[in-house]
Formats: C-alpha cells, sequence, structure tokens
C-alpha cells in the first residue's frame, strides 16, 4: 500500500508541485511549517491548501458564486469516483486514495464561504464560533487524517486550532475586511466595550477597541492551548510540524501588540527570522512532549 501511495505521488508529482506554489504564494506562514513534514504528507497538505485557496479566491476575490459551484461539482465527482481533469483535482484523487479523509468537512468550508458571500456580521460570540467552525475548523478536520493515525479521538482539539486560527485572522485582517463591507467582530462584544461600527470605520485605535481587541485575543489563546493538547495523539513524524504551524499563527497576537494593536492600515507579518526562532522553539517544545510522556 505504501509503495502503490508513492507510486501515485511521483505520477503526479507535476499537479502536487502546482498545489505548492499556490500555499508559497499565500501563505508562508503555513508553508514554513508544513513543509517540515515528511515529503508526501507535506504534498497532501498542500492539495488541501489550494483546495481552500480557490474556494476562498472564489468570494474574496472574484465574488463568483459559479466558481464556488464548480469546486462543489468537482468535490461530489471526486467522491462519485470520477476525477476532473485539473492539477486540484488529481492531487487529491491521491490524498484521498492514501488517507481516510472524510468529504464532509470540505463540504463544510464550502458553506462558510457562502456565508461570506451573504455577510452577516455575527451577533453574538456562538456565532463567530459557529462561522469558525466553517470556514477554518473544516479544515483542521480535512488535514486531521493525514497528521494523525488517532484522528477520530482528536477532532475537538483540531476544530479548536482551526477557529483559534480564524480569530487570529479576524484579530490581524480587520481593516482589510472594512474594505470589503464585512466586520466579523461580534455585535454583542462590540456593545460590551462600547467599540461601535462607526468607530472602527474611523480606523482609529482607541482604548476601547484594544480592550475589544484583547477580549477577542484571549479566546483564540485558550483555543491554542486546549489544541496542544492533541499532540501526544498527532504522529511523531507530524508533530513538530503541527507545533510550529501553532507557534507562527499564535505569533501574530505578539507582532499585532508590538505595532500597537494597528490594523488598519498594514497587514501585520511574522518575519522571516522570528518564523526561523519558532520552528526551533517547536522542535523544543516537541521534546519536552516526548520526555514528559515517555516518564509517565
Amino acid at each position: 500500500m505504501i509503495n502503490k501511495s508513492r507510486n501515485l505521488f511521483d505520477k503526479y508529482s507535476e499537479d502536487f508541485a502546482s498545489c505548492e506554489e499556490v500555499i508559497k504564494k499565500h501563505s508562508k506562514s503555513f508553508y514554513s511549517a508544513f513543509s517540515q513534514l515528511p515529503k508526501d504528507k507535506a504534498r497532501s497538505v498542500f492539495a488541501i491548501y489550494a483546495f481552500c485557496r480557490q474556494a476562498d479566491d472564489a468570494i474574496d476575490r472574484f465574488k463568483d458564486l459559479t466558481l464556488l459551484n464548480e469546486l462543489q461539482h468537482g468535490l461530489q465527482q471526486l467522491e462519485a469516483g470520477t476525477v476532473l481533469d485539473a492539477p486540484i483535482w488529481r492531487a487529491l484523487s491521491v490524498v484521498f486514495a492514501t488517507y481516510d479523509l472524510p468529504f464532509q468537512p470540505f463540504y463544510d468550508m464550502l458553506t462558510g464561504q457562502r456565508m461570506d458571500l451573504d455577510f452577516q456580521q455575527p451577533a453574538t460570540e456562538a456565532d463567530l464560533s459557529h462561522y469558525s467552525y466553517y470556514v477554518a475548523g473544516s479544515v483542521g478536520l480535512m488535514l486531521l487524517p493525514i497528521l494523525s493515525s488517532s484522528a477520530a479521538e482528536i477532532q475537538t482539539p483540531a476544530k479548536k486550532l482551526g477557529e483559534a486560527m480564524q480569530r487570529t485572522n479576524i484579530l490581524r485582517d480587520i481593516g482589510e475586511d472594512l474594505a470589503m463591507n464585512r466586520l466579523y467582530l461580534p455585535k454583542e462584544t462590540m456593545e460590551r466595550f462600547a467599540v461601535t461600527p462607526q468607530q472602527i470605520k474611523q480606523k482609529k485605535v482607541t482604548a476601547s477597541f484594544i480592550r475589544l481587541w484583547e477580549f477577542e485575543a484571549e479566546i483564540a489563546e485558550k483555543q491554542y492551548e486546549e489544541a496542544t493538547l492533541m499532540m501526544p495523539q498527532i504522529d511523531e513524524d507530524c508533530q513538530e510540524a503541527l507545533m510550529a504551524a501553532l507557534l507562527i499563527y499564535r505569533e501574530l497576537l505578539t507582532v499585532i501588540r508590538e505595532k500597537k494593536y494597528q490594523v488598519f492600515l498594514k497587514k501585520n507579518v511574522v518575519s522571516i527570522q522570528r518564523k526561523a526562532y519558532l520552528l526551533r522553539s517547536a522542535k523544543q517544545q516537541i521534546k519536552i512532549y516526548r520526555s514528559e510522556s515517555y516518564a509517565r
């Protein structure tokens, strides 16, 4: 089975290379982390990312429901055993043939994109969590069978990690989202901290805005911590990469704090130097997890 899968990855190497270019271009953070995986697992993650990127671009970039429906059709064809003639579908067909991936999270992710097409500001934190599952927690479930042979046992922390990353995106992209007439901060939370949509649109970093931002950041940070509980059940050859992804993404919150919460004028990023440090930190943290596990 392993040799058969390896031959499939090699047979469709150009299709996987096409997917790798997508993640290289659009998410240097994820690429830095997941390129640490064993080659075929990394290529599998790149293929899933390319699918998610196409879905995201269909709405955010092109605002075209037809493109999203085409992705859903391709997914339905793949589930039925037919592979459409495009790099993303050929690559995904290999991933599905190799790992026990469920189809439902892929459909859920497309549902999340449709929520953005008919955007409504979340009313409550529960609404934001609901949305975050569909656009990001679902991705955690897509990747889990590649990263863990115990995927069924750790779905909750995987979804927590996806939601934490989505909340981080929201806190980073407030200005960018405003340009698309979207405000993801829940209405009830804005009211709690006396922040109005008009104040947000003025793009001023006020004391009340900082308190609101920190409230949401603390939720994300708690979810990152809860997500680490699944690390012992992640395959050993995937633990460092997943920990690196978690650390690099969480670091965005630290970067924004260092930039005095300026999320309106320029997208904040984790520097190459800091990513290198976090990759080393991931190795150290996994060593600690393993030593503690062996001690028990």
